[in-house]
């Protein structure tokens, strides 16, 4: 096939993943809210409220991250960097993990991460939020909170898996001849992402 056609053809299937998200983004502007508590969960200066989080915004990101153990949530995170400065402008942004936060602190130093990190590891947060597997591990995703006054509801969320929207490296990967090649994580999950 001429790469001309190619073009054409990818070209349209780009725009109809643009509707696809046009009509997600009404479906979940329907969506009856879920309360949640206040979950106390662990920061790198003591115990931390989820309603904190929100700092000056209505609106809350949290990210469901497996902690150190896992080589993709590393990747997602890492991502987060360049984007977090505009993020924050919009909405409050957290990163939560199983690991204490003197864990978290120092990984996070090693990979000059910028943006805040809270510990579920004394909390149920993360599996009340569906982000505990079946074989007793951690799944990674993020939920989407928004405060009304005392009152705290989750409006969205999403689990995550490579080749997801949510790290740009698969997509730059997907326009190269055989995709992502031999690349480390080629054909496979980590064990860190396949326990549910």
């Amino acid at each position: 096939m001429k790469y001309t056609d190619v073009h054409g053809k990818l070209a349209d299937y780009r725009q109809q993943i643009a509707n696809i998200r046009e009509r997600m983004r009404e479906t979940l502007a329907a969506v009856e809210p879920q309360q949640v508590q206040d979950y106390e969960l662990a920061s790198f200066d003591g115990p931390v409220r989820l309603s904190k989080l929100f700092g000056e915004h209505e609106d809350l990101i949290v990210i469901h991250n497996m902690g150190v153990a896992c080589s993709y949530c590393t990747l997602w995170a890492d991502g987060y960097n360049g984007i977090h400065q505009h993020v924050v402008s919009r909405a409050g942004f957290v990163v939560s993990s199983p690991d204490r936060p003197t864990v978290q602190r120092k990984f996070a130093e090693s990979r000059g991460w910028k943006f805040p990190m809270v510990s579920h590891a004394d909390s149920s947060f993360a599996a009340d939020m569906g982000y505990a597997s079946s074989k007793g591990g951690w799944l990674p995703g993020v939920s989407v909170f928004r405060r009304e006054g005392d009152s705290i509801t989750r409006v969205s969320d999403t689990g995550f898996s490579p080749g997801d929207d949510f790290c740009a490296l698969w997509h730059f990967f997907d326009m190269l001849p055989g995709g992502v090649g031999d690349w480390p994580a080629v054909g496979r999950k980590p064990s860190c992402c396949s326990s549910s």
